[in-house]
């Protein structure tokens, strides 16, 4: 039984540090071939982009809802954005880390799961962050009033990263 767990997880797995299939076809082959093979630095190339656009995205959210509910406060808003821009995010970012950092193949509902497992700490902690963040930037009266939960969100996203590699590569997708 332990050949057969082998090889089929073998099947489903692009070797790291082997070149990208030149004859390889598909909407993220070319763009795989672009990027350098070493792992590391591919999870922090698509970790740039994947933060840029977590928080672009979770930055339109608190606009948003700063404009169209008035009446709450900043932090309950940082958090209502962080709510709902979680779930596009995160999946924008399992598929960057599927194809791009990892290169699996077939699986993608169990590390879809497990990808939101390993964030679930992230969301988990960041409904407590952001509105601490978000109160302490308060703070500074001279900031627009939209900055302190999107520097609220920066604040995360640094802790965010600092430990999702790991959770990616032991859990997510782990080999």
């Amino acid at each position: 039984m332990a050949l057969s767990d082998t090889s089929a997880s073998e099947d489903t797995l692009i070797p790291d540090g082997a070149p990208p299939n030149p004859n390889a076809h598909g909407p993220f082959s070319a763009m795989r071939r672009a990027l350098p093979s070493g792992e590391v630095i591919r999870f922090l190339m698509v970790g740039g982009f994947n933060t840029a656009f977590s928080l672009a995205f979770y930055s339109g959210c608190v606009i948003l809802f700063g404009r169209t509910m008035p009446h709450l406060s900043k932090p309950l808003i940082a958090d209502i954005a962080s709510i709902v821009s979680q779930p596009i995010c995160i999946t924008v970012a399992f598929l960057c880390y599927k194809h791009f950092v990892f290169r699996t193949k077939g699986n993608y509902l169990k590390e879809w799961l497990r990808c939101f497992a390993v964030y679930s700490v992230s969301i988990v902690a960041g409904l407590a962050i952001l509105p601490a963040a978000t109160k302490f930037f308060l703070i500074f009266k001279s900031l627009p009033p939209n900055a302190p939960p999107i520097f609220a969100g920066i604040v995360n996203s640094v802790i965010i990263a600092c430990y999702s590699y790991f959770g990616h590569k032991k859990f997510s997708f782990k080999r």
